[in-house]
């Protein structure tokens, strides 16, 4: 049984949290947050510790592995202490939202042999990933279209919104990279465009609330991806693979799987799941089990540090291209 440390005891969290006390193939041994408050109440609930500083937590020898779930400012000091230290490290995504900062954490952990997991959960999700195999495996013969629908049900506190980075490196960065996993291949243009039709204050960050990406691969195969920061009806997750021997869709998760017939309605289902956190719990646990499983076995993590490198590469490649209202090459040098 592996002993952890979890950095961040807010809402994801927690959540990572009790997955790593319920598991058993770890249990949750320290916890540490900023806000002490919030770490003793995740503690508290798994019989965990308290440590009083990042320092304590990568000199303790009885901590075999870290989950960094804590604020992205921090998560690049974070995981570089805990390579140094010889810790496995699971990290929220994204790395950081400065491509500098990125490439610097890159040199300095080069030549390591400590596991870096990167927390991009669609990759572990079942479905996602039988998407995935299956076009990988060529059951749609050669991929043209991939068309990803993400849409929030509703919009994060402008507390939030202010220190996320834009739409592309906070939200669409989950597509980027599912994209990339899917085609098998790095996307080589990218065309983004986007408005405010949510939420004002977000202009005079420069940023987006309703965004639209063309991606282009090498092998012409193009991605279209669609974001909202509310859906009213819900967490609204669609993905739709479409090839020259036919098509694949991932549709939206339920409450149930009932369908109706009414005077007032036909074929409808309940709204879906509320909340990214409902529709990838599974997921979740998988991503923690298969970290578990590389620490063991030392084999390679399905989300890696550099496609998390990459998937920062294509949002600053977006976000040029919503500024300048042009096409952009993406160089991944």
């Amino acid at each position: 049984m592996l002993n952890f440390a979890l950095f961040g005891a807010g809402r994801i969290g927690a959540m990572h949290g009790a997955n790593i006390a319920h598991n058993p193939g770890s249990r949750l041994h320290t916890v540490y947050d900023v806000q002490t408050g919030l770490a003793e109440r995740v503690a508290a609930a798994h019989g965990a510790n308290v440590a009083a500083s990042p320092a304590a937590v990568m000199a303790d020898p009885s901590v075999d592995a870290v989950l960094i779930a804590s604020s992205t400012s921090t998560h690049i000091e974070l995981l570089t202490a805990a390579v140094k230290a010889g810790k496995p490290v699971l990290c929220e995504k994204p790395i950081d939202l400065d491509i500098a900062r990125v490439e610097q954490c890159k040199r300095d952990i080069a030549g390591s042999d400590v596991p870096v997991q990167l927390g991009f959960n669609r990759r572990y999700d079942a479905t996602l990933r039988a998407m995935h195999d299956a076009v990988r495996r060529g059951e749609i013969g050669q991929l043209q279209l991939l068309v990803l629908t993400s849409r929030d049900a509703d919009i994060a506190p402008m507390e939030y919104m202010k220190v996320s980075g834009g739409i592309f490196r906070d939200c669409t960065i989950h597509d980027f990279d599912y994209a990339r996993y899917v085609l098998g291949e790095d996307p080589v243009e990218v065309f983004a465009t986007g408005s405010v039709m949510i939420e004002p204050d977000l202009a005079s960050y420069g940023d987006v609330d309703t965004a639209m990406v063309v991606l282009k691969a090498p092998s012409g195969a193009l991605v279209h991806i669609n974001n909202s920061r509310r859906a009213v009806y819900g967490f609204d997750q669609r993905i739709e693979a479409f090839g020259s021997k036919g098509m694949i869709q991932s549709e939206n998760f339920h409450a149930t799987h009932l369908r109706r017939w009414t005077p007032t309605s036909t074929n409808s289902y309940d709204k879906p799941v509320h909340f990214f956190m409902q529709r990838y719990a599974e997921a979740y646990m998988q991503e923690l089990n298969e970290f578990i499983a590389l620490i063991h076995n030392k084999t390679a993590p399905a989300a890696s540090f550099e496609d998390g490198r990459r998937a920062l590469i294509i949002a600053d490649a977006a976000t040029e291209s919503l500024r300048s209202g042009r096409t952009v090459r993406i160089s991944y040098d």
